[in-house]
């Protein structure tokens, strides 16, 4: 019996000696294949003499074609889980606000932040090992278990408010650890179900990030104002775990990964390509949250305005993000994965040096915010797809996990520096420092994200 398989006839990847792919997408094709008698037990597909996975094993019977409309399901899974577990990451800065001015007045803005990084840090920190498991197991129990402890570590946060170091702990690690489980899945497991539209339906997914940011910055305002902050934990965390649940459902994997004896193939690390999007994930992700956490401040100590006016501005950064993330893939289907990185991170460093660093006005920080939210949410959305365009979709998985170790360094060491830098050099007044450092570590990883296009191919006007 035929099934639908996008095996490769002697593609080379991208960047190789021999590629003549430089000029296109991908040349996967999906052709039927007869499988002769007691084959289909080595492509997993359950014939006269294969065995059929226990229900907790990654199951091939998702051998579909691409493009097809259930991708557009998984990606609509995929974005509502991202909703609550990015979202939560993003709208942070309204706990930390709260946690600055009445729970913890004495303790430093840095250390508050360290809450927020820590969510982000654990959340890559193991992204290896959420890759494996989505190899190894159902995506679909992976994301269930990922909903559950998210939601679990912020109800078990809301009683604990009388120390930060409980809150770095549950809403901190735990929360980052689940949104792990969650967060590989939503951003690789698209790439399995698309070829053409593949950079549209992973921006789309990480937009659900952006989203998640837009509405809940200013819910978890109000139920903070109306309930106070442990009951504003304890009803997201319940709508965490019953929204995860539900998307769990349909986070299926397209494609079968064969076993192999390494559990996680190092040798891509010997690759130059694959060491340029990492040093540049790094330093971009040391850039990328010194906005969402710094700018409300900046609005109420330098402009003079409300705390609700620093909020709006968040809110526009999600805002923008979120159309930046779904209007970026598909502007990649045209121009290309990584030249549409490059203009990404370029826009979003500029944003930050020309408009917010020199200026201190109103219209400048607001133009800054619009700018940086519309560029940024590309740098997040473009690298799982490049990293299936480059080594292909059967261990995007592990490979994406593996990029995702450069958001954790970077994330340890951004927020944190910037928070610091603003109350050492800065006395928590002039945020020139913050925003410089920021700034600088974008365009460092612009360079980086440069030198990947120059190895991936030295043709400049090819669509790469």
């Amino acid at each position: 019996m035929p099934y639908y398989s996008d095996r490769v006839t002697e593609t080379p990847m991208l960047g190789s000696r021999d590629s003549s792919l430089v000029n296109s997408t991908e040349t996967k094709t999906m052709e039927p294949v007869n499988f002769k008698p007691g084959e289909e037990e080595e492509t997993g597909i359950p014939g006269p003499s294969g065995h059929r996975p226990r229900w907790w094993e990654n199951k091939p019977y998702e051998q579909k074609a691409v493009d097809s409309a259930y991708g557009w399901v998984v990606v609509a899974c995929g974005s509502l889980m991202l909703m609550f577990s990015m979202g939560c990451v993003n709208s942070y800065g309204s706990y930390q606000t709260y946690y600055h001015l009445n729970q913890f007045p004495n303790e430093e803005m840095s250390t508050l932040s360290w809450i927020g990084t820590l969510q982000w840090a654990a959340m890559n920190a193991v992204g290896i090992p959420a890759g494996i498991l989505c190899e190894r197991l159902d995506t679909r129990l992976v994301s269930f278990i990922g909903g559950l402890v998210m939601g679990i570590a912020l109800i078990i946060a809301s009683f604990c408010d009388g120390a930060v170091w409980k809150l770095l702990v549950t809403q901190g690690i735990v929360f980052g650890l689940g949104a792990s489980l969650v967060f590989i899945p939503a951003v690789t497991i698209p790439s399995q179900w698309f070829i053409k539209h593949r950079p549209l339906a992973v921006g789309i997914v990480v937009a659900g990030g952006g989203i998640g940011g837009l509405w809940l910055t200013p819910a978890t305002d109000s139920m903070i104002s109306s309930l106070g902050t442990a009951w504003a934990l304890r009803i997201t965390g319940i709508i965490v775990v019953v929204v995860n649940t539900v998307c769990s459902i349909g986070m299926r994997n397209r494609c079968r990964v064969p076993a192999r004896d390494k559990v996680v193939d190092f040798s891509v690390l010997r690759d130059i390509r694959f060491m340029c999007v990492f040093a540049g994930t790094i330093c971009g992700t040391i850039a990328y949250f010194t906005p969402f956490f710094n700018m409300p401040s900046f609005a109420v100590v330098v402009l003079g305005h409300s705390a609700s006016f620093g909020t709006n501005l968040v809110t526009i950064i999600n805002a923008m993000s979120t159309v930046g993330r779904v209007v970026t893939g598909q502007v990649a289907v045209y121009l290309g994965n990584i030249n549409t990185l490059l203009i990404c991170t370029l826009m979003a460093a500029l944003s930050e040096l020309v408009l917010w660093l020199p200026f201190e006005t109103t219209g400048t920080t607001v133009a800054s915010a619009v700018i940086y939210g519309l560029f940024c949410g590309g740098f997040i959305g473009l690298i799982p797809v490049i990293m299936a365009d480059l080594w292909g979709v059967q261990r995007i998985s592990t490979i994406v996990g593996l990029v995702y170790i450069a958001s954790f360094a970077g994330g340890m060491i951004g927020a944190p520096a910037s928070g610091a830098i603003l109350d050492t050099v800065g006395h928590n007044t002039n945020f020139k420092p913050t925003i410089a450092f920021s700034g600088a570590f974008m365009s460092v990883a612009f360079v980086f994200f440069v030198a990947l296009r120059l190895f991936a191919s030295r043709s400049i006007f090819s669509k790469l």
